[in-house]
């Protein structure tokens, strides 16, 4: 009998919540004494970044909202926020959903509430799969009596969350009475299937966070001692697993939803050994922790406990001065302890910003204990579990000196795993067809395979972190090409700023005038969405289809795949999926966010000639083993020169990057390109100190002294000083094959033309230029260019001017004494310059146009 009333309220399209509202008018509902909302649904815009619903019921005398529904619309909008962004290393691009049952048993009768879970759990499945298309001898099925509005789309997997971690078989059961086409792969991580926590993999992607975080701090996690407080105990897959990843632990305090644990000084040795008994015996909690191997002053304190008595021990390892405190203050004492690591992997939200009430965290649980991020004491957070921290948190940690990420970046290795036992499966069913495998034999060479692929997985855990690291190496400089790709992200509709909470202008400003980049946690932000634009590029373009780029597939996958099913691989149904998110990974984990963007600026090339510009020149150059060897150093040098040496990487890609831009003609075939190039780079980095100019040797040799006193192995110090130089060689090769000459004459020319003009000491004031606005940034860049362009269109003049000869030095001597005026001219200029305070674009531009005088 009720009427429905629709409301739609446009509001600022950066407003965190504007919404469309459904309002059910219940004005006709017997009982209630005036018209009042029954059921609202948010519809967050201008993008659908989740939907809220609020459910009430009526009472007698008027509504009642139900607090439940509210705590769980908001904990799956902040999974799926979270899930979004995880999701980028990955071929589905994610959601999340979760069920609510309704009548459940009373709840001592666990086994009873456990199968009416599992029962809704079945009919939440059949849900989902009754509009779901199918894949039936490769053609797409719609679903029979459904109107569909979007196009084919059969791929539909299931993430185990909370409360259903268990529950893969079940969906793979529902699959298979369906008859849909992923069959077993639907729902990874069953019985047949990698489980996560006996790979212990989520807990080792956080990891290798952890570890980057203090190698940057000067500390190895595997060999020096270090203090720990977490939320979880050892019975849990994240907590659990993560607590057992280093000998070296000295976990001070833990809590979880029982009992907190104290050991003010724990031995690290005992400490580890009974916490993996812990973990062996099913369903532990602390309680069971043996108290004769707790140090003194420390104990178990269960959390029903009215108050809990501190000893001096307990308050020293805490920092606190209370010596009595209730279980909840205690918690957040162990929140704000001074260690060295605060590892979560619990079950929510411990940690807000400042300017954050409780109510805007929406996690009713835990509202007693939370702590502001500003006020940890810790050195380093590490996310093993989702939505321990508000991303105001983070920030504020960070802004603080804190090293954090973010959850997606710290836990992705738990659903990146999943994606590769999926695509596994998916390609092992097609070998299953065709009768060259049993599924007998197909679980075989899954449980093969488990170490294979925790290696792929944890790779990309690891190159998440070091770009993350790279990154806020050059923080401050890289803020106004960041801040130009965020304002198009948002100008585009792919980013509200203030959903992610990444600075608007005002505040950009104000940390330029503070010499303050964004930090991590936003980078993290930015990464994800700067993955997720370029896959939605790349899927809709030809890259997948290049022939060279498609060599990502094989990569995809673990080594005995590509080596006995190398065609099957080829012929998988996410072949273009997957080659795009490895591409767009593989790339973005190495040059950043913000680098297609700002190139797209710069030149107005589209993003898939910027993507095989990129891999041109890291294959040219030879980048891929360079960065092997010095990622290979960790722990036995300094993490800033290894930054450092990754930078000088960096320079080299972005150079060789508009090069292959201005000369696009070599990015039709990579793999032609790559052999046109690649023996001329190598020839020359192996000769490069033989064949510079003098002045020029002599920066060379600084440059390998300085890295070998940091302790850099010989070899890979004369690469990395020879990076800059090493670029020349896409010229060398051009006017080596355009005129006919030898490469090797081709560079003596070039290095004797630049000792002669000064060319590297000209270039140094070019890198030298202040540049803080993006404007700036590209006048730098056209000056360099042009010298560039200057540098290698003389040497061919040269060489041109006397075709015959073949002594380099006899070639420029020739040239020079045709232009005696203008060389006189040049030098005059060049000494002005010299001599100035510091030169600036003007005084550059004039000595750049006297040296374009000169051809």
């Amino acid at each position: 009998q009720a009427t429905m009333r629709t409301n739609y309220f446009q509001l600022d399209g950066n407003d965190p919540k504007p919404r469309l509202s459904f309002k059910l008018d219940s004005s006709l509902v017997p009982g209630l004494p005036e018209p009042r909302p029954v059921f609202e649904i948010f519809v967050y815009s201008p993008r659908v970044e989740g939907i809220h619903l609020r459910g009430g019921k009526v009472a007698r005398g008027g509504l009642r909202w139900s607090d439940r529904m509210e705590d769980f619309r908001t904990e799956v909008l902040g999974l799926m926020k979270a899930q979004k962004v995880k999701n980028v290393v990955i071929v589905p691009v994610g959601s999340k959903g979760g069920f609510v049952v309704k009548r459940p048993p009373p709840s001592a009768e666990r086994d009873a509430v456990l199968q009416e879970g599992i029962a809704c759990y079945h009919v939440f499945l059949r849900g989902l799969l009754d509009i779901t298309d199918n894949l039936v001898a490769g053609k797409s099925v719609p679903p029979v009596d459904v109107v569909r509005r979007d196009g084919d789309d059969p791929y539909l997997v299931v993430a185990a969350d909370k409360g259903t971690a268990s529950f893969s078989d079940y969906a793979n059961a529902v699959s298979k009475e369906y008859g849909f086409w992923l069959r077993d792969a639907f729902a990874s991580g069953g019985s047949v299937g990698y489980d996560h926590k006996k790979m212990a993999i989520t807990a080792r992607g956080a990891w290798e966070s952890v570890q980057r975080h203090f190698r940057e701090l000067g500390l190895n996690t595997q060999e020096q001692d270090f203090t720990v407080v977490g939320i979880g105990d050892m019975s849990g897959d994240v907590f659990g697993n993560g607590m057992l990843l280093s000998r070296h632990i000295k976990l001070v305090a833990a809590a979880d939803h029982r009992h907190i644990f104290i050991d003010p000084d724990p031995d690290p040795a005992a400490s580890f050994a009974e916490r993996e008994r812990l973990f062996k015996l099913p369903r532990s909690s602390w309680a069971d922790y043996d108290p004769k191997l707790i140090s003194p002053g420390g104990g178990i304190y269960p959390r029903s406990a009215k108050s809990v008595k501190l000893s001096v021990q307990a308050r020293a390892a805490l920092g606190i001065e209370a010596e009595t405190m209730t279980p909840l203050e205690l918690i957040r004492a162990l929140l704000l302890a001074p260690a060295d690591l605060l590892y979560n992997g619990g079950i929510g939200t411990y940690v807000k910003g400042s300017q954050e009430s409780n109510a805007d965290v929406g996690d009713r649980a835990n509202d007693a204990v939370r702590v502001n991020g500003a006020d940890l004491r810790c050195r380093v957070v590490a996310e093993g579990g989702n939505l321990g921290l508000t991303q105001l948190g983070r920030i504020e940690f960070a802004l603080k000196g804190g090293r954090i990420n973010t959850d997606a970046i710290d836990n992705s290795a738990g659903v990146d795993c999943s994606d590769h036992e999926v695509n596994i499966k998916i390609l092992l069913n097609l070998v299953i067809e065709e009768g060259l495998l049993t599924e007998d034999q197909r679980n075989q060479l899954l449980v093969e395979m488990t170490d294979d692929v925790a290696m792929l997985v944890l790779r990309d855990n690891y190159f998440q972190t070091q770009i993350l690291s790279v990154t806020a190496a050059r923080a401050k400089s890289m803020l106004d090409a960041q801040a130009r790709y965020m304002q198009y992200l948002a100008k585009n509709g792919r980013l509200n700023r203030r959903i992610e909470y990444l600075p608007f202008e005002e505040q950009i400003a104000e940390r330029k005038a503070a010499g303050i980049g964004l930090t991590t946690p936003e980078v993290a932000v930015l990464l994800a969405y700067s993955k997720m634009e370029l896959f939605e590029i790349m899927l809709a373009s030809d890259v997948p289809e290049d022939p060279y780029i498609r060599t990502a597939l094989q990569r995809h996958f673990p080594q005995p795949l590509r080596t006995r099913f190398p065609d099957h691989i080829q012929r998988h149904p996410l072949r273009r999926e997957i080659i795009s998110t490895h591409v767009v990974n593989s790339m973005v984990n190495r040059v950043g966010p913000s680098f297609v963007h700002r190139l797209r600026e710069e030149t107005g090339a589209a993003a898939p000639d910027i993507v095989r510009a990129y891999i041109a020149t890291r294959e040219v150059f030879g980048l891929v083993p360079l960065w092997q060897t010095i990622e290979a150093l960790d722990n036995q040098i300094a993490d800033a020169t290894q930054t450092a040496m990754v930078l000088e990487c960096l320079r080299l890609v972005n150079r060789g990057t508009l090069w292959f831009l201005r000369h696009r003609d070599h990015l039709r075939d990579l793999a032609k390109t790559r052999e046109h190039f690649r023996s001329s780079v190598d020839a020359l980095a192996d000769n490069l100190h033989e064949v510079v100019a003098a002045g020029y040797r002599a920066k060379l040799d600084e440059v390998m002294r300085r890295y070998s006193e940091l302790g850099v192995p010989l070899p890979l110090v004369r690469r990395i000083a020879g990076l800059e130089e090493l670029y020349s060689a896409l010229d060398f090769v051009e006017v080596a094959t355009d005129l006919d000459r030898p490469i090797a004459l081709v560079a003596q020319v070039y290095f004797s033309l630049g000792g002669l003009l000064n060319l590297h000491w000209l270039g140094d004031q070019i890198e030298a230029l202040k540049v803080e606005t993006h404007w700036q940034g590209l006048a730098r860049t056209a000056l360099r260019d042009d010298l560039s362009n200057q540098a290698r269109d003389l040497a061919a003049q040269v060489l041109r001017e006397s075709p015959e000869q073949q002594d380099s030095q006899l070639l420029v001597a020739a040239w020079q004494a045709r232009r005696v005026f203008h060389f006189d001219r040049y030098q005059q200029l060049l000494a002005e310059v010299r001599i100035a305070t510091a030169a600036d674009i003007a005084m550059l531009s004039v000595v750049l146009r006297e040296l374009r005088g000169l051809a």
